[in-house]
């Protein structure tokens, strides 16, 4: 594919741009890239995670800022701090209690990246008896309550049986 821009080298950048929902793709050589402005990955102008992740805790702060007229207050870390603002900007938290300080709006935000606020992939065989254990568990509930939405109170009780024996153990 030729350069949209000079039509002469090769088009090594591809961009799609996402604007009010019209996408937009261009392609471009580098130093055509680099004459209209656009980021290249890679250089010193180049879009990073950091990025992403500033703009979408920049989105999130505008969907509440607009949602609420009323001002809400500036949220700091106690260990170390820290405020949410400063994390939207440098994308890194001061020290561990970040974690906890700013739980109510990193929930929602790993949420959409994410899709979940909890890890679900693969356990290690050796070190994840705890978790494997946990998550029969958590399953086991799941199949319980519907069965009692169902009214199988037999198969129920069964399934309490088996939750009692895994939590004895642990």
């Amino acid at each position: 594919m030729q350069c949209q821009e000079c039509g002469k080298k090769a088009a090594t950048l591809h961009f799609t741009k996402i604007i009010n929902g019209e996408k937009s793709e261009v392609h471009f050589c580098e130093s055509c890239a680099r004459e209209k402005g656009e980021l290249i990955p890679g250089t010193t102008n180049g879009f990073s995670i950091h990025n992403l992740i500033s703009g979408l805790l920049d989105f999130d702060q505008h969907s509440q800022s607009t949602l609420n007229s009323v001002k809400q207050p500036i949220l700091h870390c106690e260990e170390c701090g820290l405020s949410y603002a400063q994390f939207s900007k440098i994308g890194r938290f001061g020290c561990s209690s970040c974690y906890q300080s700013f739980t109510d709006r990193l929930d929602p935000l790993l949420r959409r990246v994410h899709g979940n606020t909890m890890h679900v992939g693969k356990v290690p065989r050796r070190s994840g008896s705890d978790i494997q254990a946990k998550r029969e568990v958590d399953r086991l509930k799941k199949e319980l309550k519907e069965c009692i939405e169902q009214e199988e109170f037999e198969i129920a009780a069964s399934i309490r049986d088996q939750i009692r024996q895994l939590e004895k153990k642990n």
